[in-house]
Parts: C-alpha cells; sequence; structure tokens
C-alpha cells in the first residue's frame, strides 16, 4: 500500500511557505515527478525553530539488508522494535501532491484531495549509516478508497502538521483517525459490457 505518490515544483513552494527552514538541498533538487521507495524527496520534520523542510530517502533498510520497508501500519506501529524510536521521537510529514493505487484490472488510479493541491501523509523516520530515512503510516482504507484497496495512507490535516511532529500526546489520536476523503482520477478504466 502507498508504494508510489508523485510532488511536483509547486507543492515544494507551497511547503517553503509552511516551514520556517529549509534544507539547502531542496533547491538544487527536481521534485516534479512520480516518487519511489528508496528515492530522496522533500519531507517535513522538527527544526530549531518550528518546521524544517528536508530531504530524506524513503524506505527503512529491509530486514537482512534485503529490500525496504516503506510503510508502517498505524493500528500496529507502536508495537514494532524496528519502529520504535522513529514513531516516538522523529515523525515527520510526507507532502505529496497525490498517491497511485491499482485496481483489479491493474488499472492505476490517482488519488487527491479535493480541496486541496497538497496530500499530508503522516510518517516518521530515523538515521541510518547512509543517512535519515522515512515510512508512511497507513490505515484501514476509508470509503473514498475501499473499492481499490483495504489500506490507503494516514492523512494529516495542514492544522495537525506541527502537532503530530512536535506533540507526543496527539500521537495515540491522530493514529486512530479516519483519514478525509479522497477524489480519484483513472486514466482509463475498462467497462464490462455485463
Amino acid at each position: 500500500m502507498c508504494g508510489r505518490y508523485y510532488i511536483g515544483k509547486s507543492l515544494t513552494y507551497r511547503m517553503e511557505e509552511i516551514v520556517g527552514e529549509a534544507d539547502c538541498r531542496i533547491e538544487e533538487e527536481q521534485f516534479n515527478r512520480d516518487v519511489y521507495p528508496t528515492d530522496l524527496v522533500p519531507v517535513i520534520v522538527a527544526g530549531q525553530q518550528g518546521l524544517k523542510l528536508t530531504c530524506q530517502r524513503w524506505g527503512y533498510p529491509g530486514y537482512q539488508g534485503k529490500g525496504v520497508v516503506f510503510n508502517a501500519r498505524a493500528e500496529s506501529v507502536m508495537e514494532k522494535k524496528m519502529f520504535h524510536n522513529g514513531i516516538r521521537y522523529n515523525r515527520a510529514v510526507i507532502p505529496a501532491g497525490g498517491f497511485y493505487e491499482w485496481n483489479q484490472n491493474k488499472e492505476k488510479i490517482t488519488f487527491l484531495r479535493k480541496d486541496s493541491p497538497v496530500i499530508y501523509l503522516a510518517g516518521f523516520y530515523s538515521r541510518f549509516e547512509d543517512g535519515e530515512r522515512f515510512v508512511i503510516l497507513t490505515t484501514a482504507a476509508n470509503e473514498s478508497m475501499v473499492k481499490t484497496h483495504d489500506r490507503m495512507p494516514l492523512i494529516l490535516e495542514e492544522d495537525q502538521l506541527e502537532g503530530w511532529i512536535r506533540n507526543n500526546g496527539m500521537t495515540a489520536e491522530i493514529l486512530r483517525q479516519i483519514p478525509v476523503m479522497l477524489g480519484k482520477e483513472v486514466d482509463y478504466e475498462q467497462q464490462t459490457l455485463f
């Protein structure tokens, strides 16, 4: 679930309006593309004075050095040793223009907010030998998503960003929240005759 999303240059500009500081790599990178696990992308974290926009890799190194772990279930994340420090001390927000899922017919569906050009995905990060890496939290799909997939990203509202990142008391409540209803776009949807 949530194995690909997209970001655009306008999204990066919006993030720079929200945060107090931005990593110098943000200007150097070209953020106008689809994002895959292991990509280096913008992430909002706690800064010295408010929120900070920085770059991190998507996905923790996998078990025994194989693959990457790029999602974590909101329902069980607090119990997982692998995620213990990240979820408790290093929560993050991953800005996206939208994300993709594929239905049973292997058709790509784009999910996006109807009321905003940005979707704020809840996540967390940890430090590894090669730098900071983040994971996106998922939860049970709401009505806008359930016909396509049974899981979806945990979505934050803009007024929850700082609380999610800095306020430990809000963590459990946000992990249980039902995400906002999303719109969807399908490039091509197969029709049946029956």
